[in-house]
């Protein structure tokens, strides 16, 4: 299981990414893919969209089971990942590179910073097991 050690994470297994230019990348981790299998359908959210931390804003299919995404940070959806529509499968495939979800404006660059690193999100991890 891969956790990198450059990204952020949340106790419901988004990972975040950045900020960049004030913009937050947001996938599932490596975890909740293999946790969800196959993953057959993607459901993301609309750009502009403005989200609250911990807001419902997308949702992965799976032949097991279909989970709710959580916005990690509040701010506005900037982008989405379009290519998940035709192959949700990438998010199996590489879920912190081709298989990331979504780009949110931060409202507050240090929500961001108040995120689980590689170290605490391990730890949830080896709890859930």
């Amino acid at each position: 299981m891969q956790i990198p050690e450059n990204l952020r994470f949340t106790a419901s297994h988004e990972w975040v990414a950045g900020p960049e230019d004030g913009v937050v990348t947001v996938g599932v981790t490596d975890y909740a893919q293999d946790q969800l299998g196959d993953v057959v359908f993607v459901e993301l959210p609309e750009v502009g969209s403005e989200v609250a931390a911990g807001d419902a804003v997308a949702v992965v299919e799976s032949v097991k089971t279909a989970s709710d995404i959580y916005a990690p940070v509040a701010g506005s959806i900037e982008a989405v990942n379009d290519e998940l529509v035709d192959t949700p499968e990438r998010i199996n495939e590489g879920p912190y590179e081709a298989g990331w979800l979504f780009r949110i404006r931060v409202a507050d660059a240090a929500a961001v910073a108040a995120l689980l690193d590689a170290a605490g999100y391990r730890r949830v991890v080896e709890d859930e097991a």
